[in-house]
């Protein structure tokens, strides 16, 4: 099959893709016409079928696999594929592999390292924390190594939680040889913390989307519980070190209107802050440069809001 990166504008495509979404619209001329974002394990490209009742366009919804016969453009610096057919795939005629988008880097060793980093921790109740959650429950590692962080923003894949938690942690691991007043046993832990939520928040692929705790609590509510049912089943547990691991997770989004319950009283809470933000940020730069096909202005980011360009060759 030809996957999604390998797209170029003026190609011809028929091959089978997965229907992310699948939205109906009306242009400013009042005709209809669906909007669908469709996905292989290199990424995602948008698709407009302009005669959804022609003949060519069988039905289909979100979540199909389906044959689509095509002409890519590029439209805004970004290439979207204007569809001319399109038909619900049969078994057999795709392998699901194909369709799920995952990390570029290794599970298993970007696994490894978090766990390296777990054994080097000093503090005996911070390691037996974390041991709890990476090493000792088998059904969180299963579920938190096929974790998105997001469903678009940032690390949207598969492993996505992993490459982000692990990004996190390089970055606090360097903050604390920076600036040797941040206790780094502290913050190391949160920072392999600080998200678990999302393994409760995001649906698994192929569905990634939120859950209901997802929209009733939030990754950050649901992380700072897990953390607090894990503490109460190690005994002696430090009750000031407790609430410091849970006041850092609840401050990790920084503000009030990014979804934090709490702003960052406690160093380390700061410090997780900046590495959440500058890991999510400049990974979400990344994928936006990664995709796009112009040299100058790439359009709005949400996250960044701002309007990006790319950096000029020198």
């Amino acid at each position: 099959m030809k996957f999604i990166e390998n797209f170029h504008e003026n190609d011809n495509i028929r091959d089978v893709y997965f229907v992310k979404q699948k939205t109906s619209a009306v242009t400013r001329a009042g005709k209809p016409y669906d909007n669908v974002i469709l996905q292989d394990k290199t990424g995602t490209i948008e698709g407009k079928i302009w005669d959804p009742n022609s003949a060519g366009i069988e039905e289909f919804e979100a979540m199909d696999y389906v044959e689509i016969s095509g002409s890519v453009k590029e439209f805004n610096s970004a290439l979207q594929i204007s569809i001319a057919r399109v038909r619900k795939a049969r078994e057999g005629e795709y392998e699901e592999s194909d369709y799920l988008p995952v990390s570029k880097n290794s599970l298993d060793e970007m696994y490894d390292e978090l766990l390296k980093y777990i054994e080097d921790l000093e503090n005996e109740y911070l390691k037996k924390l974390c041991r709890s959650f990476f090493v000792e429950d088998e059904e969180f590692v299963a579920r938190f190594k096929k974790s998105s962080a997001a469903k678009s923003i940032h690390h949207g894949f598969i492993g996505g939680l992993l490459e982000h938690t692990l990004g996190v942690t390089r970055l606090c691991l360097q903050y604390a040889r920076l600036y040797p007043i941040l206790k780094k046993d502290l913050l190391i832990t949160v920072a392999m913390l600080h998200d678990i939520g999302k393994t409760k928040e995001i649906s698994l692929f192929p569905l990634n989307d939120y859950t209901d705790d997802g929209q009733l609590l939030g990754h950050i509510v649901i992380g700072t519980e897990m953390v607090s049912e894990k503490i109460r089943e190690i005994p002696d547990f430090p009750e000031k070190l407790a609430s410091e691991v849970k006041h850092c997770i609840l401050a990790h989004h920084g503000e009030y209107e990014y979804g934090s319950p709490k702003k960052p009283a406690i160093i380390e809470a700061l410090a997780l802050n900046f590495a959440d933000n500058t890991d999510a940020k400049l990974e979400a730069i990344t994928e936006q440069l990664s995709s796009s096909t112009g040299s100058g202005w790439l359009g709005f980011n949400r996250l960044i809001d701002s309007n990006l360009r790319k950096t000029s060759d020198l």
